[in-house]
């Protein structure tokens, strides 16, 4: 299983925790320090659509209106925090997210509040 996300993203690092708790062997990929490929970005975008993108972030709204209509896999390429997050992969699945359905999905129903 490998979580993408930011080592500082307090979300990510519930999830990894959780995760870890339940048994599961994590590899976690920080995307600052490891960015994903084009290849990666691209079947992240294409499982997720706009949702992969965080229009909450202090990045997205640091960006010029020309850099927000630029493609999204280069756009993330260019700026890997912009990925909402995290991005779990597991069993040739990904998760978008740390919500309850992820949760209850990856842990079972007795996911609870990890």
């Amino acid at each position: 299983m490998i979580v993408y996300g930011l080592k500082s993203c307090d979300t990510c690092r519930k999830a990894r925790a959780a995760l870890e708790r339940g048994g599961q062997a994590v590899t976690f990929r920080d995307v600052r320090a490891a960015p994903p490929g084009e290849a990666e970005f691209a079947r992240f975008f294409a499982a997720f659509g706009a949702a992969l993108i965080n229009r909450r972030s202090t990045t997205w709204r640091g960006l010029s209106e020309a850099e927000r209509a630029e493609d999204p896999v280069r756009l993330l390429q260019a700026h890997p925090a912009l990925m909402k997050r995290p991005v779990i992969e597991a069993d040739g699945q990904l998760w978008l997210g740390w919500g309850e359905e992820v949760r209850a999905a990856l842990l079972g129903s007795t996911a609870g509040d990890a």
